[in-house]
């Protein structure tokens, strides 16, 4: 099993992000993903700063993808695509189908993000005839729904492409024109005033009884309890290539130390997380 830091889906200042990426320097962890996959007013860091971060993490040993947007909106946030896709060195995760067919046009293999929703078996063939070489499944889907899909693909196609699990993090459900956080703040998003900023976790939404129920990050809506699929390592093998880890704030060692201690057999405690998704019910419950 292969680890893997996910892009950092909140809006970190630039300073954070480069102390965050040292940090990732140090660790063990086999890929990296990196880049801005949110929103494009987060402007702090530009393409070519996370091109000078990918060729340091590249230097020490890591494999680097370069995560793009997952909902584009203007001519300016195409450009920026075809940067990324056309870097001329590191792999790219697509998270929209403009980036699919960017890369396909200049013959280049890429991973499919979570963004993307394939299903089945048809829609893997297509990603595949179009450069796919890594599928990161989408986050609601259950173990058992990615087993009944690998068994019923051809041994020669299952060959073609490696399979990667979001595993730890608040799950990206949901994407919108709209920026609810901006909103939760009675702002425009025109005038949002860069307020993603000061919720370096997202900001909570909380039902009248208390409990967590969405986390809102800019145009993202994500789930209100963290996914934590440590404790079920044991049952992936033979299913799954890659897991990852989606970076929060402060706290990416010690998610990945747990990771690693329980793919050791040392079970690991876990207070108020989820791992519903994977076991077929609903995504707020946790199965032991």
């Amino acid at each position: 099993m292969q680890y893997a830091i996910g892009p950092v889906l909140y809006f970190w200042p630039k300073e954070e992000l480069a102390d965050f990426y040292d940090t990732i320097k140090q660790s063990d962890v086999n890929i990296v993903y990196m880049g801005e996959t949110v929103c494009n007013k987060r402007r702090e860091m530009k393409v070519n700063d996370w091109l000078t971060l990918a060729k340091e993490l590249a230097n020490v040993g890591k494999q680097v993808i370069l995560s793009t947007q997952a909902l584009l909106q203007a001519p300016s946030e195409i450009k920026e695509l075809e940067r990324y896709c056309d870097n001329g060195e590191f792999m790219v995760e697509a998270n929209d189908f403009g980036a699919v067919s960017l890369l396909h046009q200049h013959n280049l293999p890429f991973v499919c993000g979570s963004a993307i929703n394939i299903y089945n078996k048809d829609a893997l063939a297509i990603m595949l005839s179009q450069g796919m070489k890594r599928w990161v499944m989408p986050v609601e889907l259950s173990r058992q729904w990615l087993s009944d899909l690998l068994f019923e693909l051809p041994e020669q196609m299952r060959a073609q492409f490696e399979v990667e699990v979001f595993a730890y993090g608040h799950l990206p459900l949901a994407y919108s024109a709209r920026c609810f956080t901006a909103r939760s703040l009675n702002r425009s998003k025109d005038d949002c005033q860069l307020c993603c900023k000061d919720y370096p976790n997202g900001r909570q939404v909380l039902s009248q009884e208390g409990q967590s129920v969405f986390v809102l990050n800019g145009i993202q809506t994500q789930s209100g309890q963290c996914y934590n699929l440590c404790n079920d390592q044991s049952g992936m093998e033979g299913l799954v290539d890659i897991l990852r880890i989606s970076p929060e704030y402060q706290r990416t060692e010690q998610v990945l130390s747990q990771f690693k201690q329980a793919a050791l057999g040392q079970k690991q405690p876990l207070h108020h997380e989820v791992n519903g998704y994977w076991h077929q019910v609903p995504g707020l419950e946790y199965v032991e």
